[in-house]
């Protein structure tokens, strides 16, 4: 089968890359560094022509909730009219579970606007929603650091490891359209403070993490079990703690 991975210079996207070859597929990477524009549309004619499936991975950092719907409504609609075109026949969205109920993340707010644009478009589509990667935590203390201290909100949520994710992507992309997939998760829950301070003691990092709900990540809406995945979960082999041993070797 011949797939296009969106966003394929991505830490989900080349990881998935490396699932869909492993498993034999033909791959098509698409991202800026081989000269695809998904948000000016440029060189996605060339780059989907003769592709059965388009895996999409695209992400934006940006804190901004107009940016973040700006941004996912516009390659949406770039990838689904070339998708068209070149006669793909299924669209595969890895989405965020729980992304239609909590509020106050501009991330979301454009995951959001992005998986209604599929609904709504012209191609055959799976959506799958994961719960937050085993790596979010001390990403977003990167990003929240100032002068050596980060906000971060004191969420409990039950993280996957990258690679599941990547596995089950390139899974569903071998299969058929399912319209909405059930959430994917990792085994277990865990405190994202607590994530967030043994990763980056892992990586020799010292930033001072400072639990608050208004860091500007996420505010009270996603407090107790609003970020657990749905009972009818698919459950990831990997746990943070295996993930986290990985990452000292």
């Amino acid at each position: 089968m011949r797939v296009a991975v969106i966003g394929a210079t991505g830490r989900i996207g080349s990881l998935t890359v490396a699932a869909l070859r492993r498993d034999g597929h033909d791959i098509v990477p698409v991202s800026r560094a081989d000269g695809i524009d998904v948000i000016a549309g440029v060189g996605l004619d060339e780059a989907l022509a003769g592709v059965d499936t388009v895996i999409d991975t695209t992400s934006t950092n940006t804190v901004d909730e107009t940016e973040a719907v700006g941004f996912f409504t516009t390659a949406t609609a770039n990838l689904l009219a070339a998708e068209q075109r070149a006669g793909v026949g299924h669209h595969v969205l890895l989405s965020i579970a729980r992304v239609r109920t909590v509020r106050g993340n501009a991330h979301m707010a454009g995951k959001r606007a992005q998986e209604a644009a599929v609904e709504a478009g012209p191609i055959p589509y799976t959506i799958v929603p994961a719960t937050q990667f085993h790596d979010f935590p001390a990403m977003a203390a990167g990003w929240m650091e100032r002068a050596g201290a980060a906000e971060l909100p004191p969420l409990l949520m039950q993280p996957i490891a990258p690679a599941d994710v990547a596995d089950i992507l390139a899974r569903i992309a071998a299969g058929s359209p399912q319209g909405r997939h059930r959430d994917i998760a990792g085994p277990e829950p865990q405190d994202l403070i607590d994530m967030a301070r043994r990763t980056l003691t892992a990586q020799g990092a010292s930033i001072r993490l400072v639990p608050t709900w208004h860091s500007g990540i996420f505010d009270e809406t996603a407090a107790g079990d609003a970020l657990l995945p749905a009972p009818d979960a698919e459950i990831a082999p990997t746990t943070f703690d295996q993930w986290l041993a990985d990452q000292r070797r």
